[in-house]
């Protein structure tokens, strides 16, 4: 359960892991590629306990409760973000489509936002998209980044989270493991012994 001045991640594990959940009013950058299960997280953080939220899609099939944004301008978004749990999928997109200066004014603009309602918001940034620069912007404007790694050891994979940067909360000093189920993301009990 995650505290009154957190929110919960959504995902099996990860608030223990960063003190009680995301502090609220919040920016959350996610980073990673397609096969490290970034939108199961953006998913879970959307959808936890039924609570109604906001899922901006620019990039993929639009699913049920998403907004189709993939014809907008970023600084259309505002009005579109409702309840306390909001995702842009994805962040590269606006780089990829109307440059970085403008996706940190989409960025800039949306940690306004849910920092004066006390709201959190999730950008997803998909990895070895962007150059060093562009990802050093971003991550500078974030209040929590947050990275999914795949790792292979031999005929194994193994994923693992690190958490970047975290205001208001100790950075874990650990990578932790976690597996993607039919529910989504769970951080694992347990750890690879090399």
């Amino acid at each position: 359960m995650a505290r009154e001045d957190r929110r919960s991640s959504g995902v099996g594990g990860l608030d223990q892991a960063i003190e009680g959940g995301y502090p609220v009013g919040t920016t959350i950058v996610v980073i990673g590629s397609p096969l490290t299960g970034l939108e199961h997280m953006a998913r879970q953080f959307w959808r936890v306990d039924d609570e109604v939220g906001t899922y901006l899609m620019i990039d993929a099939e639009v699913e049920e409760g998403m907004v189709d944004a993939s014809g907008m301008d970023p600084t259309e978004f505002a009005p579109l973000y409702k309840g306390n749990r909001i995702v842009v999928d994805s962040l590269s997109s606006l780089i990829l489509k109307f440059g970085i200066d403008k996706a940190l004014d989409c960025l800039t603009a949306a940690g306004k936002e849910v920092a004066a309602r006390k709201a959190n918001i999730m950008f997803i940034l998909y990895s070895e998209l962007h150059t060093g620069e562009e990802e050093f912007r971003i991550m500078r404007r974030a209040d929590l980044v947050i990275e999914l790694k795949e790792v292979i050891f031999m005929n194994e994979i193994e994923r693992q989270l690190a958490v970047h940067k975290a205001h208001k909360m100790a950075v874990p000093k650990r990578l932790i493991p976690f597996n993607i189920t039919e529910k989504g993301i769970e951080l694992s009990t347990t750890s690879r012994v090399v």
